[in-house]
């Protein structure tokens, strides 16, 4: 629903998180859904009035976390569920991240996509999280193991060392790397 919304106005979004390394890697419940979304101050009107009352929408906090390249989240009233709207900008690879999404059919009947990280931008999203969580989520490394050995040598480790250096996690890269070689 948020996905219709967003391509709706025009939009571009990635699902991230927990969803999007579960595309990539290993499956695992989550209570929440994270977007990285191109969303300017321009857009929030357009994209409330297209929510609808199905969500609890604050534009204020839109509009604060457009302003601070922050996140803000949202509530679907049917399910309680939380939707986590990072704006991009937060990252130095947002940009090319964004240009690299995959759409992935996640239905059949009826037929519904969604864009995702490609594998080694949700990998370097993780390890950057991971590392922004002080090194101590057993979940976050759960994911990034489970990406690197699903995903294997489909992996571009070239691509992945260069981002990783702009993120400042090169040497949790590496460490990774070397861990699913060990297995």
């Amino acid at each position: 629903m948020v996905a219709e919304a967003l391509e709706g106005c025009g939009v571009r979004y990635l699902v991230g998180g927990s969803l999007a390394s579960a595309v990539s890697g290993e499956p695992r419940s989550t209570l929440d859904a994270d977007l990285v979304v191109e969303l300017t101050e321009k857009d929030i009107q357009p994209l409330t009035a297209a929510l609808g009352d199905r969500f609890h929408v604050d534009p204020d906090a839109l509009r604060r976390a457009v302003r601070d390249r922050s996140s803000a989240n949202l509530i679907h009233h049917a399910t309680s569920t939380k939707v986590d709207l990072f704006i991009a900008g937060g990252s130095p690879l947002d940009k090319e991240q964004m240009d690299r999404r995959q759409r992935v059919q996640v239905s059949a009947d009826p037929p519904g996509w969604l864009y995702v990280y490609a594998p080694e931008d949700i990998l370097l999203q993780k390890l950057r999280w991971y590392r922004l969580g002080n090194e101590i989520s057993d979940r976050q490394w759960r994911d990034i193991m489970g990406i690197i050995m699903v995903q294997g040598n489909r992996l571009d480790e070239a691509y992945l060392r260069q981002g990783a250096a702009s993120l400042g996690v090169s040497d949790l890269l590496e460490r990774a790397l070397g861990a699913a070689r060990d297995q």
